[in-house]
């Protein structure tokens, strides 16, 4: 099946019981058993859940992966899967990882004594030299947050193959549609669900999909210690969310590319990352590894005072933390997704303060262009 088909069919989406089309919410903590010797599959919620357990296997598909699990969160999945790494460990991030995720390696590993040392990844010789003898995980966001840095996900694994490397990647903007790093190589693949794959704004989610099944184990072992699993309601909205990405993404992507074009030629707009561009620095090694450029932008405004009147202007683009919903959502990542980074770190990776995120939804292309218009320009 085409992956189209494989969002509408690729787990199990009939009840066996009723026959209805969908696993319902089993809104329930503990199952009964009938013998000392054996339980049955299901015992206690916070381990396994039929909805949950539907929607890991819709995800496993999608990634080509032989195992996911479903988190409470995107940093639940993160810090969950981190875990897999012990005192003493080493590992090499790309420079601009999400801030969530450069909060709970600086702050909380590093404690733990895992240390990290941040890179541009976009160069695979600072990769390489990052690399010690203690190295154990290269952490991967590719397109970036917020500046849509592109990694080559290829040459990256073959020096993480060289050194025994654990190769991990945030694909949450490109989502299994436009990007699978497990069928490039790469171990494990994460994502905040509460975007894309969910895609409505009203779920909370996570997941951590890998192809090696004993990696598999060790990640399920630690979220079933933790309790760190997804709720049914919140995994049956995902499964709803997740039918419909191919349209979403297809839409929004066109949308995104009609608007980098207009913003290109607007005289207060500096600079615009977007891996469609073919000026992006990362075009060629983006084509090569995805199916399209995604629905994220972010773009540079000639002040602060621009920047202010689009986030405050804006009509139709909500300014909200957060992306991927079926409407648009402006960010600021100085103050939303990059906030815990020290203000000088964030100038050092070119979070400025006339830095503005687009997440584009499902809108009319032409009004949310005038709708920008008219921001800037009040």
């Amino acid at each position: 099946m085409k992956l189209a088909t494989k969002l509408i069919h690729g787990g199990p989406n009939v009840d066996p019981q009723t026959g209805a089309l969908g696993v319902p919410i089993y809104q329930i903590s503990t199952y009964q058993q009938t013998s000392v010797e054996h339980f049955r599959k299901y015992d206690y919620a916070r381990g396994d859940n039929p909805t949950r357990e539907a929607l890991e296997d819709t995800i496993a598909v999608l990634e080509s992966g032989t195992r996911c699990l479903a988190f409470a969160s995107g940093m639940a999945a993160i810090s969950t899967t981190l875990m897999i790494f012990s005192p003493g460990d080493h590992l090499v991030i790309c420079d601009d990882v999400y801030g969530g995720a450069y909060r709970v390696l600086s702050t909380i590993f590093s404690r733990m004594g895992i240390e990290s040392t941040f890179v541009d990844a976009t160069d695979l010789s600072a990769i390489e030299a990052a690399v010690r003898s203690s190295t154990k995980g290269l952490y991967l966001e590719t397109p970036s947050n917020p500046l849509l840095k592109v990694t080559d996900l290829r040459g990256a694994v073959e020096i993480a193959r060289h050194h025994g490397i654990i190769t991990l990647v945030d694909n949450t903007f490109m989502t299994p549609y436009l990007q699978r790093p497990l069928e490039l190589g790469c171990d494990i693949v994460l994502h905040s669900g509460t975007k894309f794959l969910n895609g409505h704004s009203d779920v909370i989610c996570g997941f951590a999909v890998v192809k090696d099944t004993e990696l598999g184990s060790r990640i399920r072992y630690i979220q079933n210690a933790f309790g760190t699993g997804l709720g049914p309601q919140d995994s049956f909205l995902t499964l709803r969310g997740v039918k419909t990405l191919k349209v979403r993404m297809d839409r929004s992507q066109q949308t995104a590319m009609k608007i980098v074009e207009w913003m290109n030629r607007h005289p207060l707009v500096t600079a615009v990352h977007y891996p469609g561009l073919g000026s992006h620095p990362g075009h060629l090694v983006h084509h090569s590894q995805s199916d399209g450029p995604g629905a994220v932008f972010s773009f540079e405004l000639d002040c602060f005072e621009t920047a202010r009147k689009v986030l405050e202007g804006t009509r139709l683009s909500a300014f909200a933390v957060s992306l991927g919903g079926v409407e648009s959502i402006i960010s600021y990542p100085a103050r939303m997704s990059h906030a815990s980074l020290p203000a000088d770190e964030r100038l050092r990776k070119g979070i400025t303060d006339t830095l503005v995120r687009l997440s584009v939804g499902l809108e009319d292309p032409d009004d949310l262009i005038a709708d920008l218009e008219q921001a800037i320009g009040r």
